[in-house]
């Protein structure tokens, strides 16, 4: 059975032969970016980027950017049909596969919102997402996959809500009133939600088709944005450029 990566890597490929792209020497950098760059100065100390716990993969295409968050990074050069065709077999080659697939689209005109807001843009961006979700889902109840801490304090305040996250020095600890809870608890808190808020750093951890078909989804983010516009997924993203 095909899977969602080979569903996003053939609409990939066919855009690039319906652009011509392989018959050129196209070249995609990747750069680990530091959170100073990426992120800038954001109120609050306890987003991933940084904690130092991941890192924005960046790709240019033709002076378009796509980044990806990742938690295993470097340098890497190739075309895009050599990026486009590998085995995405650990979370490095899927960012690079990510990233680059962001850049492409963003420069076909597809998509926006490929590279992270700074500074007070998360604080923007939640400022937007509960009447985002209270549009699309009403009062429901809500699991959070992912801890991005300005989206899970405003909904904290809104909606029934539990918070999921893979970074051990977050689970167990209580934030905005809500104990985070670790990734044991994906099934149960999937049975109970009434819609998905889910990181968009699960297509590079290769965690995404555990919240697939399940239940309403929206995922958040620059990471996803590629892969959203071309499988058709709801993606919220306030802030990003």
């Amino acid at each position: 059975m095909p899977t969602v990566y080979d569903e996003v890597k053939s609409k990939m490929l066919e855009l690039c032969r319906e652009n011509n792209f392989f018959g050129e020497k196209i070249v995609i950098r990747a750069r680990t970016l530091t959170p100073e760059e990426a992120i800038g100065n954001p109120e609050g100390d306890d987003f991933p980027l940084k904690k130092g716990k991941e890192s924005l993969m960046e790709a240019e295409f033709r002076g378009a950017l796509g980044q990806a968050f990742t938690d295993r990074f470097g340098d890497y050069e190739g075309t895009l049909d050599e990026i486009f065709t590998m085995p995405l077999k650990n979370n490095f080659r899927r960012a690079l596969f990510v990233a680059a697939l962001n850049a492409v689209l963003r420069h076909l005109g597809l998509i926006g919102g490929t590279v992270h807001c700074r500074d007070e843009g998360p604080a923007q961006c939640a400022a937007q997402v509960v009447s985002f979700i209270r549009d699309r889902a009403g009062m429901a109840k809500i699991a959070q996959i992912g801890f991005q801490p300005a989206i899970a304090g405003a909904l904290a305040k809104a909606f029934p809500f539990r918070l999921l996250d893979l970074d051990p020095d977050n689970i167990g600890r209580t934030k905005f009133g809500i104990v985070v809870e670790g990734p044991e608890a994906t099934e149960d808190a999937v049975a109970w939600a009434d819609l998905l808020l889910v990181t968009g750093t699960t297509i590079t951890n290769d965690t995404i088709g555990r919240f697939l078909n399940i239940k309403p989804t929206i995922f958040y983010g620059t990471t996803v944005a590629g892969a959203a516009y071309l499988m058709g997924w709801d993606r919220f993203c306030a802030a990003s450029s």
